[in-house]
């Protein structure tokens, strides 16, 4: 299972976020991510080149809950050449834009609400927009389970992953060793942290940024794959 480890806050790239990424580089995380709010453009770019530089995939995830700006959000990651775009509803839109690119793109699967997001929609909306994605020609689908207001978080996993053949990236919410184990058995492919590790939840008896992500990382290694 893949831990991707995003260099956020509250849903927003956290602003010392070159010196975070300097702190975690030695810990061999192969996945990084970021928001295109919180820092500004040139800030956003000097980012992207070391996470590229340290190897790992990076991802970008749209937040805006407005047409306009979610699609200023993927020109944002064309621009940089991120490896893989999270997040956003305007599927069409969002792949005509990206058509040409090597960029793979992984929706929001049920209604995003709000900033920080949260998630509207029950089971079968959400297999709906899962399958819907993968009709259109996407990589997978990017699920708030966790924020859900209206469904079971591991529900809406199972009901995604019953509908999709496609990636499955659990976000937000994920705050320990015992819900990556129940997003490994209900389907999931891959899981983001970023607010829970700069807040410690994820070892409160450990100080250290390192000591969460590396908490993450074990937690991933050692979760079953399902059969």
């Amino acid at each position: 299972m893949d831990f991707i480890f995003m260099l956020t806050r509250e849903d927003r790239t956290v602003t010392d976020c070159l010196d975070v990424l300097d702190t975690v580089r030695g810990l061999g995380i192969g996945h990084l991510g970021f928001k295109d709010v919180g820092v500004d453009a040139a800030t956003l770019d000097r980012l992207h080149r070391q996470i590229k530089d340290t190897g790992a995939t990076s991802y970008l995830e749209v937040v805006s809950t407005t047409r306009d700006e979610a699609l200023t959000s993927v020109r944002h990651a064309i621009e940089l050449g991120v490896d893989r775009l999270m997040g956003g509803t305007w599927i069409e839109e969002t792949l005509t834009l990206l058509a040409g690119t090597t960029i793979e793109y992984l929706p929001f699967a049920g209604e995003p609400v709000g900033h920080p997001t949260l998630l509207a929609g029950g089971p079968e909306r959400v297999a709906q927009d899962c399958r819907r994605a993968e009709a259109a020609g996407c990589a997978g689908v990017d699920l708030l389970a966790y924020r859900a207001t209206e469904a079971d978080p591991l529900d809406l996993v199972r009901a995604a992953r019953a509908a999709t053949t496609g990636r499955l990236v659990v976000a937000g919410g994920i705050s320990g060793r015992e819900r990556i184990r129940d997003l490994a058995a209900a389907g999931a492919d891959a899981f983001t942290i970023g607010s829970a590790a700069f807040d410690g939840s994820l070892r409160p008896d450990a100080g250290t940024l390192a000591a969460q992500l590396t908490e993450a990382l074990d937690a991933a290694g050692s979760v079953p794959v399902p059969s």
